[in-house]
């Protein structure tokens, strides 16, 4: 567990910095096969990233200016990724892993080491959130920061306004965690990220212990707390949500940042007259960083680099964070994003907020497999 509060806190309008994610039904990721076949072509990149997490024009931009045609698959959980990279021959070039995934796939050979001297904008990228991706990625070898964000709530405001008389309660977890309160919401739709590795130490710093504990009785008083609100979660999964709240046909989710803001910024423009919010509840929260990072067979080196030298750029990243609403680690990229999303405290928290967020650690293999199992647990029923 630990906070970070990265350089340009104090600068930028207070702009504060501390990983994601997407909207898209999930695309088919390039298959093994035809994506290593394809590799042999120099005018090739296979990339594969979180649902919706680019700005629409980033990669027909890229292909214009490299002259490569890009292979853009999605996925929308650190296990999907996890999976395809463990199985060996995953045919990627470029893929996004979270941080603490991308750690322990480090100790399991999965990526090579990045060549500097080929990123010409690696020079622009935070110090000191480069400093705290060492911890879990020392010498920063293997991993380029692509954007960051934090794990709330977000919820549709007339609906929990209509349960509670305002909106208060959703600045603390007691709105997730406590059955009494979740029941409340449980007709209009509760949705839950498919993810373990976040809910679970969500729920576990919720009732005061170490989110990345790896002691088997206290993992299980996450999972007992979870099982105590599960006959009110009407799904699991780690994009629908933002279609969901978007449309009204969930009014309750633990999302990511930057989704919840886009399903928000999605009901403004289809003027259906959902009022959806986030919240970083005062008891803290997780924060993600999602990374770039290049598979140890991947074959379409140079494409590779130059696809992450490019979203580098700052006026890349910024088009990204103004798209996605999520913040980026290249502090020049600042003065170009919009107004209202630097000047957001739920996308760049104030230091009151940044001192509550805690990072994931990297999960041992015989912690997952118990994660695992709970999930499972919970989700079926038994």
């Amino acid at each position: 567990m630990g906070t970070w509060t990265p350089k340009w806190l104090c600068v930028a309008l207070a702009a504060v910095v501390l990983g994601a994610c997407g909207k898209k039904e999930e695309a088919a990721a390039p298959a093994a096969g035809g994506a290593t076949a394809a590799a042999t072509d120099a005018g090739t990149l296979n990339v594969y990233n979180w649902s919706d997490y680019i700005a629409e024009d980033i990669v027909p931009n890229f292909e214009r200016e490299r002259g490569a045609k890009v292979n853009y698959g999605v996925f929308d959980s650190n296990e999907v990724l996890e999976a395809k990279l463990l199985a060996g021959a995953s045919g990627f070039d470029v893929v996004v892993p979270s941080l603490q995934f991308l750690g322990r796939q480090i100790q399991a050979g999965v990526f090579q080491p990045l060549d500097k001297s080929r990123l010409k904008n690696y020079a622009g990228l935070d110090p000191e959130l480069m400093k705290r991706i060492a911890i879990q990625d020392p010498g920063n070898q293997y991993g380029i920061p692509y954007l960051w964000g934090t794990t709330g709530i977000g919820y549709n405001v007339d609906k929990v306004t209509a349960a509670f008389g305002d909106t208060a309660i959703a600045g603390s977890w007691d709105l997730v965690f406590k059955p009494e309160n979740i029941a409340k919401l449980k007709d209009c739709g509760v949705m839950l990220l498919d993810t373990p590795s976040e809910v679970l130490p969500i729920a576990l710093n919720y009732l005061g212990e170490d989110p990345n504990s790896t002691d088997p009785a206290v993992i299980q008083k996450g999972a007992d707390l979870l099982q105590s609100i599960r006959p009110y979660v009407q799904t699991f999964h780690s994009s629908q949500y933002i279609d969901a709240l978007a449309n009204g046909s969930a009014c309750l989710v633990i999302g990511w940042s930057g989704d919840v803001l886009q399903a928000r910024d999605r009901a403004v423009e289809a003027d259906n007259g959902v009022k959806v919010a986030y919240s970083i509840p005062k008891e803290g929260a997780p924060i993600f960083v999602d990374m770039l990072a290049i598979p140890k067979d991947a074959k379409n080196l140079d494409n590779a680099y130059a696809f992450i030298d490019y979203i580098l750029r700052p006026e890349v990243e910024a088009a990204n964070s103004n798209y996605v609403s999520y913040p980026n680690p290249v502090p020049a990229s600042l003065p170009l994003v919009d107004e209202a999303i630097r000047n957001d405290p739920t996308i760049y928290p104030p230091p009151e907020t940044a001192a509550k967020l805690f990072t994931l650690a990297i999960i041992p293999p015989e912690v997952d497999r118990l994660y695992t199992r709970l999930w499972t647990e919970l989700k079926t029923g038994r």
